[in-house]
């Protein structure tokens, strides 16, 4: 790491717990490859005590931005000076911007993160087939990236109904010509199968879809980082899909964070 000063770039991230957390070590190194002077800390913070702790960085002037993760990327919304449309959209918000007068600006790069990673790795989802398995906070980002990106049709497919009704509500809202199925879990009947949910983290995790039901016609794309090759992506290997991992959503929203919160040399 490069010296710190009193003109070092201050930068965290809010999370309880926070010891997993990766992006520090991502950023920093990032913006030392852009020759930006900063630093990234992780903060331990506690939902109850958010408020108090947002009004207290916003009074740092050395304060670039900071990185928003589980539980706070919802109740950060409100705390926020103002939110980027897919941010408002979402409902939630994942990464900020302080600006020169104290303001925070809010804005989620999960979703716009995986399609750009899927954008990376040649899998375009304009014009696409998508089956969404899961409808929780990335999900809910993800579904409005790619309703951004011009997919023809969205499936979602989730073990609470009432969740995927919220998102095909607030979906029908923001783009009404967008054809979204609550109904339509079958692989099958899609261009591209994304797992949103939490399945396949833990070795002995069922299977989020019927793989029995894939083809060698489809992208089957995951969220999940670690382990890198998930159950389902080694089923969709072997049914000869195209599988996409879940590192390049995280690659790409590094590169959007670092740009959102001004990390230039």
């Amino acid at each position: 790491m490069t010296d710190i000063s009193g003109h070092t770039r201050v930068y965290a991230i809010l999370a309880d717990p926070v010891h997993h957390v990766l992006t520090p070590q991502h950023l920093n190194a990032l913006m030392r490859r852009r020759g930006h002077d900063g630093v990234m800390v992780p903060v331990h913070v506690a939902a109850g005590d958010l408020a108090t702790v947002v009004a207290g960085l916003k009074g740092i002037k050395s304060l670039g931005g900071f990185v928003v993760t589980v539980p706070h990327k919802t109740a950060i919304v409100a705390l926020c000076d103002e939110v980027s449309r897919q941010a408002e959209l979402v409902g939630a918000v994942n990464c900020i911007r302080r600006d020169a007068e104290g303001r925070v600006i809010g804005e989620i790069l999960d979703g716009l993160g995986f399609v750009a990673g899927l954008r990376r790795e040649g899998f375009d989802p304009k014009g696409r087939r998508v089956l969404l398995l899961g409808a929780g906070g990335a999900a809910n980002a993800i579904a409005f990236a790619l309703a951004e990106a011009g997919i023809a049709n969205l499936s979602i497919a989730n073990r609470t109904r009432a969740k995927s009704e919220d998102l095909a509500r607030r979906l029908a809202q923001a783009f009404p010509a967008l054809p979204v199925q609550l109904d339509d879990a079958d692989p099958a009947d899609h261009d591209i199968v994304v797992n949103s949910t939490s399945l396949g983290l833990a070795a002995g995790d069922p299977l989020p879809v019927d793989v029995s039901r894939l083809t060698n016609r489809q992208v089957v794309a995951e969220v999940i980082m670690q382990p890198p090759v998930t159950a389902l992506l080694a089923a969709a290997e072997a049914k000869g899909c195209r599988v996409h991992y879940g590192l390049p959503m995280l690659e790409c929203q590094l590169e959007m964070m670092a740009d959102f919160m001004g990390m230039t040399p």
